[in-house]
């Protein structure tokens, strides 16, 4: 009689959990990669036509000093960065206006709040009735210049928004604002190609 010995049966290794480790390792290279590709690209994007990455340099003949002083405070704040509270009283808001405001207080232009006196104007509303109430709103089609503002209705690509001009020629302005990616950014745009212009107010 021949006995059969059982031959021991090689048990598999269990690789997946090296498998895994592995794969997490790769995601968090990728992840962290992608994030630095955001980073780095995303400033690019615009909200209208293009987005600058620094502060332009300006022709600064013949501007009074009112203008000169607003491109200094704008490109002081452009290269800070400080956040929304810092011009809203230390509120916790959409900040547009606030920083329309607080330039305007530091170009030594101080705004009027119709509502309450303050040099402070938190809404973009708000600000139109203040311009309009001043007699210095211009509508849409208007040739702007250095230290205007622009607004923007609700339904624009930039919705309801605010900003600053910096720089103007026959058919483009660039304007500074605040709250836009949620920081104080660049655009230089042709109005006549961008819907939802409410209107101007001069400086």
């Amino acid at each position: 009689m021949t006995v059969q010995l059982e031959r021991p049966v090689r048990r598999r290794k269990r690789r997946w959990p090296a498998v895994v480790a592995a794969l997490l390792v790769l995601l968090a290279v990728g992840g962290a990669a992608g994030v630095r590709w955001w980073q780095d690209h995303s400033s690019d994007y615009a909200i209208a036509g293009d987005r600058l990455r620094s502060f332009p340099a300006v022709d600064r003949t013949g501007l009074d000093e009112t203008q000169l002083r607003i491109l200094d405070v704008t490109k002081r704040e452009f290269g800070r960065q400080p956040g929304g509270e810092t011009y809203a009283e230390g509120v916790r808001e959409a900040w547009c206006a606030d920083f329309v405001s607080w330039v305007m207080r530091e170009s030594g232009r101080p705004l009027d709040n119709p509502n309450s006196g303050s040099w402070r104007i938190p809404g973009v509303s708000t600000l139109e009735a203040y311009y309009r109430q001043q007699q210095r709103f211009e509508e849409p089609g208007y040739r702007a210049h250095i230290g205007d503002v622009v607004m923007y209705a609700a339904g624009s690509v930039f919705s309801q928004h605010t900003n600053i001009v910096i720089d103007a020629d026959a058919d483009s302005i660039t304007t500074i604002g605040g709250n836009e990616f949620g920081k104080i950014s660049i655009h230089r745009i042709r109005p006549a190609e961008v819907s939802g212009v409410v209107g101007y107010g001069r400086l």
